[in-house]
């Protein structure tokens, strides 16, 4: 996609292929610690990509400044778009900011950035393993 594509996107449609971007560098990193059970790494993965993981990581993002104005901005393009789906184990507010999490992962990949894409899935990891996050609901 050229540039003006994706920038005139909609927060759901960088959600639907940043869900797959991250998912993508998670289930990479399950295998590297060498985990091969399907049902395993389909229960490890959820630490990761839940919504309550997924929104928790987004907090804790902007706890510590990661992330620049324009990263917030197609966070926020996201996590304010509206689904026509909701949230089954979690609240709406959970919802819509892990939609937003996904929303920044499809911007970055659709801009070319794949470097911060894998610095931010990288430092996503990192905080999920050291316990750091805190779950709202």
């Amino acid at each position: 996609m050229e540039q003006a594509d994706y920038q005139q996107l909609n927060g759901i449609a960088l959600a639907y292929l940043g869900d797959a971007v991250y998912e993508v560098f998670i289930r990479q990193h399950l295998l590297a610690l060498g985990m091969s059970k399907p049902n395993r790494l389909q229960k490890k993965a959820t630490n990761y990509v839940s919504a309550k993981a997924q929104a928790a990581l987004i907090l804790k993002m902007q706890e510590e400044d990661y992330l620049t104005e324009e990263e917030w901005a197609y966070y926020k393009r996201g996590r304010n778009a509206n689904s026509y789906t909701h949230a089954k184990n979690t609240s709406v507010l959970t919802y819509r900011q892990s939609t937003g999490f996904e929303a920044l992962f499809g911007y970055l990949q659709l801009a070319g950035q794949q470097e911060r894409v894998a610095e931010l899935a990288a430092w996503c990891i990192k905080q999920v393993e050291r316990g750091n996050l805190i779950h709202e609901d």
